[in-house]
Order: structure tokens, then C-alpha cells, then sequence
């Protein structure tokens, strides 16, 4: 599954009544396995862009701390924003202050905007819905995704510079807006 089709699929579930996690999972169910499996490695693909420090800090401000469970979660949810947000936080995590949701969530001291933990699994879901196994899914995924695993380690460009995210000094410096929505004037 190339790009396109990718979010061809997320467009289409954003218009669901459901939450979007049961619809994608409930749109790629019609499909077949190996779409299934496509849609997967778009899916690590996507999330694996995005494993960078810029966009841990991001994350860490938004919730108040991020493991790596959460990060994972946080990831996910970039995703699940949809491809404009996506490529903006991708491009420029920094973007991610002018989101309503993250707007929102700063001004209400809600610290899970963006986590969408329940997004990890839209396609685990979806192939348990097509076999009847929910077993199935993970060693199909671990044959495909061990099939491109050399495409995988030759894309792989790291994780960027490292940096101290409780530095208020340079959260500020590096995200500003992100900041001046999360951290207390007075603290930093």
C-alpha cells in the first residue's frame, strides 16, 4: 500500500460516526489480508519517521512526561490527526500548538491529547475480524515485516540531536509555541 491509499483509508473513516480507531479497524476488515498487512507497514513506517527527539519533546510537553509506551501512543496519534497534521508535526512538532485539540487540552490541563493508544491496533483488529484469530495477525506481521526489513534499515535516518526536555531553557528555545502553551512562565 503506497502513500496515497494509506491515507485514502484514514480519510475515510474520519467521516464515521465511530471513533476513528474502530473505523479504520472496520475499513480495512473489507479488505484483504495483505492489504491489511500493507496498511501495517505504512503504519510502522509512518511512526518510524517521527521516532525523533524534536518530536519526543513535543510529546512530553503535551503530556506531561513521555515514557516510551506513551511515545509509541503519541506517535500513533500523529497519525490518526490525519496527513495534513501529520506532515506539519512531522516537518515542525512546534505546528502541533496551533491544533484545537492540543489547544484544548493545554488550556484544560489535559494531558492525553494526541495519545491514541487504541490506534496502535486498528489493524490487528482488523485482520482478527477477516480470520476469526486474533493470533493470526502477529505472525503474519512478523513474516511480512521481516520480508522488508532491509527496506526498513536503509530508510532509517536516527533520532536527531538529543536533548534535556525538563530544560525549560531549551524546550522554549526549541519548541516556543509548545512551550508557551505547557510550561509556566514563572519556572523556567
Amino acid at each position: 500500500m503506497d502513500t496515497e491509499a494509506f491515507w485514502r483509508v484514514i480519510d475515510a473513516a474520519q467521516n464515521s460516526d465511530e471513533p476513528l480507531d474502530v473505523a479504520v479497524a472496520a475499513h480495512l476488515s473489507a479488505r484483504t489480508a495483505e492489504e491489511i498487512l500493507a496498511f501495517e507497514y505504512r503504519f510502522a513506517r509512518l511512526r518510524s519517521a517521527v521516532y525523533r527527539w524534536d518530536v519526543w519533546a513535543a510529546a512530553y510537553l503535551i503530556g506531561g512526561g513521555c515514557s516510551d509506551d506513551r511515545f509509541s501512543d503519541f506517535t500513533a496519534g500523529l497519525v490518526a490527526l490525519g496527513r495534513e497534521w501529520y506532515e506539519r508535526a512531522a516537518t515542525c512538532p512546534d505546528a502541533l500548538a496551533e491544533h484545537p485539540i492540543v489547544r484544548a487540552a493545554a488550556a484544560a490541563g489535559d494531558q492525553d491529547a494526541v495519545f491514541a493508544e487504541d490506534f496502535n491496533f486498528v489493524s490487528s483488529r482488523a485482520y482478527e475480524r477477516l480470520t476469526d484469530d486474533e493470533d493470526d495477525f502477529w505472525e503474519a506481521w512478523e513474516t511480512y515485516s521481516d520480508a522488508h526489513a532491509m527496506a526498513d534499515e536503509a530508510s532509517s535516518e536516527g533520532m536527531g540531536e538529543s536533548f534535556d526536555f525538563d530544560d525549560a531553557q531549551q524546550m522554549r528555545r526549541r519548541l516556543p509555541r509548545l512551550a508557551e502553551l505547557y510550561l509556566n512562565p514563572a519556572l523556567g
